[in-house]
């Protein structure tokens, strides 16, 4: 078992996971509250992980964030290293693939939250932010914790994205998803076996507490 692997998974699961709340919740909230009528195009961007291959969005991630790119030349100007092939990189182009994951799950608690006691908050005179934090995200959290757990679990597994920004450095962007398939490429299958049958627990007892939360939100 390679436990350097394993703790850089989970690093770059809990990065992706904190970075997705920190960023998702005022854009789901956003898509819940607002009128615009173009919200269709925003809700259909940050849901094109979900149909495009891995490679496809780590091939554009790689071109965006090489030295080559206007940005990547620039965050090369302020850190003096590069992005791809390392774990900066691999971590922005985990939160962009499971952008969704998260923000579905987001978007779908907030618009279940009550209008008409968001309208009583503000009627007291309770401001629109601390009506967000004392009544929509309390009300909210069950499918906000949902969409984190699917956001963390996916990054668990996550093997396109990461192999085509951050190659296969170890201790670096090396991942558990990459050892496995190093192990099968050596032919070393009971490593292989070892490994991919955790990460197979792992993925049962996270859909048992997404279903769970969810049986919570909307019980039978």
């Amino acid at each position: 078992m390679d436990w350097t692997a394993i703790g850089l998974t989970l690093r770059l699961a809990v990065a992706t996971a904190g970075v997705l709340f920190v960023l998702g919740l005022p854009l789901a909230w956003w898509l819940a509250t607002t009128r615009w009528r173009g919200r269709f195009l925003i809700e259909a961007l940050a849901a094109l992980p979900i149909l495009l291959p891995p490679s496809v969005v780590g091939f554009y991630v790689l071109l965006g964030l090489g030295p080559h790119s206007p940005l990547g030349r620039a965050l090369t100007a302020v850190t003096g290293t590069t992005l791809p092939f390392s774990f900066a990189g691999i971590l922005i182009a985990s939160v962009l693939f499971n952008l969704p994951f998260a923000l579905r799950p987001f978007t779908s608690a907030f618009a279940a939250v009550d209008r008409r006691l968001l309208e009583a908050s503000w009627c007291l005179g309770v401001s629109r932010r601390r009506t967000f934090f004392r009544v929509a995200l309390p009300l909210a959290w069950p499918g906000l914790l949902t969409g984190l757990v699917l956001a963390f679990a996916h990054a668990i597994g996550e093997f396109g994205v990461v192999l085509m920004v951050g190659g296969n450095v170890p201790g670096v962007t090396q991942t558990i998803s990459v050892v496995i398939y190093d192990r099968v490429q050596a032919l070393d299958y009971a490593a292989a076996h070892q490994t991919a049958g955790l990460l197979l627990l792992f993925a049962l007892l996270v859909l048992s507490v997404t279903f769970g939360l969810q049986r919570r939100v909307l019980p039978l």
